[in-house]
């Protein structure tokens, strides 16, 4: 990966980190035993079930915001392919254990690791995920490996309490679920772990605990934008896009951002959506529902609160990079993620 400030394209951003991370990734996860192995080259889109070939693995936007943070300030994006590939790393543990929690049949278009490997074998693989994340730190001579994995460590905590929170709001009445809690677990289950990408950037840049924090920040404010815009896409996302079915999290039952924004309104709508989810959701429920979202002014509230959120996390950002020409592909993946339809 060159590291120049390059396209400000955020496609050829993700491309050229995929090109920069996935040897590290693939040959630190062939190091795991068997079938472990055949699970996480599943999940990650590489092999098929049968473990013959298959396409690649996902997005890679928060090893994309590593390589951004560290050159936004000034380093070599090549030392921080460990720190980017441990990152994913991390971040797909989430992904099998969420698939399990939530029952998701389908991930990328697929069925989801669980669903074909059974239960016990999909949370192991996570599990091997996330200590194949820290051993990289642990094998990385770089200065910064050491507190970088602390603050991983920690993000994954976190991460794992607001995924706590997230079910244990799904277990209360609609009414009893307020904005602040919701938003609270939000910036846990996925600012968390987008903060610390860049903050392991700035780290791998050689920069202090001031600009660490400060793209810290970045992230958890861009995150939030994220949630919200993906709390947006559960309800309204195109099924031949998401690989999902329409109004997914409206059959489960999630109290997402939209959802318990339209929940508080105090509208007509909002009552209507309430007695909603006491019930079964079929097709017809799950249409109402999304209706009901909308005009109890939860799709407009989270749109809203995500340009609001990307507002502060660049106010954020141009606290460690002052001059915000140098971070422009840290922005192009901020908006690529606020901006996205799947």
């Amino acid at each position: 990966m060159s590291d120049t400030v390059g396209s400000r394209d955020a496609g050829i951003l993700l491309e050229r980190t995929r090109s920069a991370v996935d040897p590290q990734l693939r040959s630190t996860i062939d190091t795991l035993p068997g079938t472990i192995r055949r699970v996480a080259l599943y999940h990650f889109g590489w092999e098929q079930a049968d473990g013959t070939p298959a396409g690649s693995a996902g997005k890679a936007i928060r090893p994309a915001l590593v390589l951004a943070a560290c050159r936004a300030l000034g380093g070599d994006p090549q030392q921080a392919v460990r720190a980017a590939a441990a990152v994913e790393l991390a971040h797909n543990f989430t992904l099998l254990h969420d698939d399990v929690i939530d029952e998701d049949p389908t991930r990328r278009h697929r069925p989801t690791a669980w669903a074909v490997f059974g239960i016990p074998d999909a949370i192991i693989a996570g599990d091997a995920m996330l200590a194949l994340a820290l051993r990289l730190f642990a094998e990385d001579p770089h200065p910064a490996s050491v507190t970088a994995s602390e603050r991983l460590a920690a993000s994954v905590i976190e991460l794992c309490a607001g995924q706590q929170a997230d079910c244990a709001l799904e277990e209360r009445a609609p009414h009893e679920v307020t904005l602040e809690e919701c938003l609270a677990m939000a910036t846990a289950k996925t600012g968390s772990l987008l903060g610390c990408a860049c903050a392991l950037g700035a780290l791998y840049a050689g920069a202090g605990e001031e600009a660490a924090a400060a793209l810290d920040a970045f992230g958890r404010e861009a995150g939030l934008a994220f949630q919200l815009i993906d709390d947006l896409i559960g309800i309204w996302g195109d099924p031949m896009r998401t690989g999902k079915p329409a109004g997914a999290d409206l059959a489960a039952h999630k109290k997402s951002l939209p959802v318990v924004a339209a929940l508080a309104s105090g509208t007509a709508a909002g009552a209507e959506l309430a007695q909603l989810y006491r019930g079964p959701m079929n097709a017809a429920a799950v249409r109402r529902a999304a209706d009901a979202v909308d005009a109890a002014g939860g799709r407009d509230w989270a749109q809203l609160q995500a340009a609001e959120r990307m507002s502060r996390a660049i106010d954020e950002l141009s606290r460690a990079v002052p001059d915000l020409t140098a971070a422009g592909d840290l922005l192009a993946l901020a908006e690529f993620v606020t901006r996205r339809t799947r």
